[in-house]
């Protein structure tokens, strides 16, 4: 049932569907799909191509070691989809993309139509990158099979900044760099374990005094792990 009266729609176009079954059938974003916050469309590339054979790549022009995917089943995919919709974005995933940070999630998450092109092999014909895409996303400097893992991660990573899909929708304000800090270290019972003990700020009660300890330990823990962030 859908409580909600904007449906955010992910279509994915991908050469392995079946690498997003686990991801998008559990946890949360089963739960955002369940509660109609999400629609996720697999959209396998090799439906559309016209060879015989259904070929979705070929040999680099000028030679050079593996396989380009060609443009043409990309851009019949993507014209099929443009007739029902208008994107707001059409991402491909690519190591040498802009890097993949909290702010585009939230930057994301607030998008009504979103395609995500899982690249594989030596990556996509580059008139795919010039004239179907409007934006390219890496998950880090570090070079994948292919785009699923990556596109998946994402869309975790946007799909819980819905408002609506996470129980506690402040859980996702206090999530690390959401304000350029990390999270501060977190505790649950038993309040003392093997004489292992939660600092009795947390035991106290005093919620401003606890608010306080969080942000200093976020301090903290930035400067020490993560000072290219630079929050204050």
């Amino acid at each position: 049932m859908n409580l909600f009266c904007n449906t955010m729609q992910i279509d994915i176009l991908t050469l392995f569907p079946q690498i997003f079954e686990g991801p998008f059938t559990e946890s949360i974003l089963k739960r955002a799909v369940e509660r109609g916050l999400v629609n996720i469309d697999l959209h396998n590339i090799r439906d559309y191509s016209l060879s015989k054979h259904k070929n979705v790549d070929d040999y680099p022009f000028g030679g050079g070691a593996g396989m380009v995917m060609s443009i043409e089943p990309i851009d019949l995919c993507l014209e099929q989809l443009k007739e029902k919709r208008t994107y707001d974005e059409i991402i491909y995933m690519s190591p040498d993309g802009e890097p993949f940070t909290q702010k585009i999630a939230n930057q994301l998450s607030g998008k009504k139509n979103i395609a995500f092109l899982c690249g594989h092999y030596k990556g996509v014909d580059e008139r795919v990158r010039e004239n179907l895409v409007t934006r390219e996303l890496s998950l880090g400097d570090f070079v994948l099979t292919g785009g699923e893992l990556a596109a998946a991660a994402m869309v975790d990573a946007i799909v819980r900044l819905i408002p609506g899909t996470l129980n506690d929708e402040t859980s996702a304000l206090s999530d690390s760099f959401q304000d350029d800090l990390i999270s501060p270290p977190v505790y649950t019972r038993p309040a003392a374990y093997k004489g292992w003990k939660v600092p009795e700020v947390l035991l106290s009660g005093h919620q401003a005094k606890i608010d306080e300890w969080r942000h200093e330990q976020s301090l903290v823990r930035t400067k020490e792990r993560r000072p290219d962030l630079g929050g204050e």
